[in-house]
């Protein structure tokens, strides 16, 4: 009996030495680096800049880059500390994205802004984590408008100076960074935006691919997939802890249809009213970070609205945050 509880005790503490050099290893290493090898194709990218690009990029730029990338006074894309993030990925601050050739991505290319979109990669091999969005099934037209938008004379992206220092990264975004996320491979053909006609496939376009909805209201920020977005766990079930500004918990909603937790119940017009204006079909406002989605036209929504009928039903019953005062 001594004989075996030596035993399991030299496995136990083998255990433990195998796990705390494990930790230790990815705490050293970091987030991981990648090779930089964009396609000849993308490296001599150039994209249009006519008017209707302009103006496509400018709404897919309000919807995915100007909530995280803008500062406070919502005047210039400099970048903000990320307080809405959860606090065991570290000290995070977003990134000047601005025109300036030396603080923001003056000095990027086309195809250099085109390759970070897709996978995350910058140009010199360093990763953007999990928190940042990666957009590997884009329609390519929806980038090329995104890159032109972003060298265009609106003021949000004219040249500024203001940065942050480089981000600190605590443990877990090292370990996901190394084991359950990677940097997503570049589409093997050009993608475009389905018909519209079909509003269950141009739903799913405009909910996975050019929104990702389903980023946050799923179950965890951890299980993201935005190669395969179906894979996350607790797809569109909600759950996921956001934060708001003051630091306070905001549980995303479960917008599944389920008619019991969550959105079986809504009308076409009730669901409308939520993304377009904020307005809770329950009673009083969708709180931050729920932000209301003002550039998204009635016929996208309802696209939303037919795509989230067939995904399948999960039933988890978020309590929903209200302020302190109003509890």
């Amino acid at each position: 009996m001594k004989r075996l509880f030596r035993t399991l005790g030299f496995l136990l503490g083998a255990i433990v030495v195998f796990l705390a050099c494990g930790a230790a290893f990815f705490h050293i290493k970091g987030v991981p680096t990648y090779t930089y090898a964009p396609t000849p194709e993308i490296a001599g990218l150039k994209v249009p800049t006519d008017s209707a690009h302009l103006a496509r990029g400018e709404k897919i730029a309000s919807l995915l880059c100007v909530g995280c990338h803008a500062e406070a006074s919502m005047s210039k894309l400099t970048g903000r500390k990320m307080l809405d993030l959860p606090k065991e990925f570290g000290d995070i601050a977003t990134y000047n994205i601005t025109q300036d050739k030396e603080h923001g991505i003056g000095n990027w290319t086309d195809g250099e802004l085109y390759y970070f979109l897709r996978t995350g990669i910058r140009k010199d091999g360093s990763w953007a984590p999990i928190f940042m969005p990666k957009f590997p099934t884009m329609a390519d037209e929806d980038l090329y408008s995104v890159i032109a938008w972003l060298r265009s004379d609106s003021k949000l992206v004219q040249p500024a100076t203001e940065e942050f220092p480089p981000n600190q990264y605590n443990f877990l975004i090292k370990f996901l960074s190394n084991v359950a996320f990677s940097a997503p491979p570049l589409p093997k053909q050009k993608l475009s935006v389905p018909d519209s006609a079909n509003t269950v496939v141009f739903g799913k376009y405009v909910a996975n691919d050019l929104c990702a909805c389903f980023a946050c209201h799923s179950k965890d920020l951890k299980t993201i997939n935005y190669l395969e977005p179906e894979k996350t766990e607790g797809f569109y079930g909600g759950g996921a802890q956001m934060l708001n500004f003051e630091g306070e918990v905001v549980p995303t909603a479960n917008i599944t249809f389920d008619p019991e937790t969550g959105i079986g119940n809504f009308t076409r017009e009730q669901f409308r009213d939520a993304v377009k204006t904020g307005k809770n079909p329950r009673g009083g406002p969708l709180y931050y970070p729920m932000f209301p989605h003002t550039t998204l036209t009635d016929y996208e929504v309802n696209a939303v609205f037919d795509y989230l009928q067939t995904v399948p039903k999960i039933k988890n019953a978020v309590v929903r945050y209200m302020p302190a005062a109003k509890q």
